[in-house]
């Protein structure tokens, strides 16, 4: 029996997609526009704890369909069409929410993407917990953003270690595996473009970048965006880099925000997260 996913039990319904093709295109508005073409026989409103909107789903030819406004404004057409339905009103809280959205495209991901090959062994994943715990204490229940999580090592890691990652990555295939492995979890993964992560994540306590790849002169404005929006987001962040002169780009774009930062070599593995950066508010 397939599992109802949590977007459609917050809704009462059966089943239900979204109309925006991908998480990242969530925040164009005109999906607004595009809900209310057709003929609609139902509606239902979701609202959060402060009453504000969060999604809309109506009830056309082909079943239901919905929008959400997680990360655009509700649309005055939207509400109109809605009353105009005379459809029922639920709310939910704005995680529980997020948690379903993610869920629902990581699900899609996973369904329609291809898999990248294996990229990591044990030994890895044992290097970067033992790193992490030189650092942090276990820290229960505390949310940490994992940046470029590729397939999800410093999440499976982040994990054990008794926090609650939130990974995004704007590779699917790698995110596939992750899923794939179980090192990802669908409503902790998001498929987004690390240089606008504060539009999707809110602020959070900790933050990693595990391996970022090729820091290098020429893709260094990228990265440098990259890391100031996991810095806007955490107050502490580890990054690691294969190189000394990644290691000072990112170590100068820390200070930049006014961290204090403790730079160091990892000498655990000869070529994984070999640089380590670490940036405290």
């Amino acid at each position: 029996m397939k599992t109802l996913q949590n977007a459609a039990r917050i809704l009462d319904l059966a089943e239900v997609r979204f109309i925006e093709p991908t998480l990242s295109e969530m925040t164009d508005p005109v999906f607004s526009e595009i809900i209310g073409e057709g003929p609609i026989s139902d509606g239902r409103l979701l609202i959060d704890e402060q009453d504000q909107p969060l999604a809309a789903a109506f009830c056309g030819e082909d079943g239901w369909t919905c929008t959400s406004f997680l990360y655009r404004p509700v649309s005055v057409e939207v509400l109109e069409l809605f009353e105009e339905t005379d459809g029922d009103l639920y709310q939910e809280s704005r995680d529980a929410w997020a948690a379903a959205v993610r869920e629902y495209y990581a699900d899609e991901m996973l369904a329609m993407v291809v898999p990248s090959a294996v990229d990591l062994t044990d030994a890895r994943t044992l290097q970067l917990k033992n790193l992490l715990a030189e650092i942090w204490q276990p820290g229960q229940g505390v949310t940490c953003l994992d940046c470029c999580c590729g397939s999800g090592v410093g999440s499976a890691v982040l994990r054990e270690m008794g926090m609650h990652p939130l990974a995004y990555d704007n590779d699917p295939h790698l995110l596939a595996l992750g899923l794939a492995s179980g090192r990802l979890v669908p409503v902790e993964t998001l498929c987004i473009d690390g240089t606008e992560a504060s539009v999707f994540l809110s602020p959070a306590e900790r933050g990693i970048g595990s391996m970022l790849g090729a820091v290098y002169p020429f893709t260094a404005d990228l990265w440098h965006q990259i890391v100031d929006e996991l810095l806007n987001l955490t107050r502490e962040t580890v990054i690691t880099v294969g190189t000394e002169p990644e290691q000072h780009l990112v170590r100068e774009w820390c200070e930049e925000q006014g961290r204090t930062v403790e730079a160091f070599e990892n000498e655990r593995d000869p070529i994984y997260d070999r640089f380590v950066c670490v940036a405290r508010l």
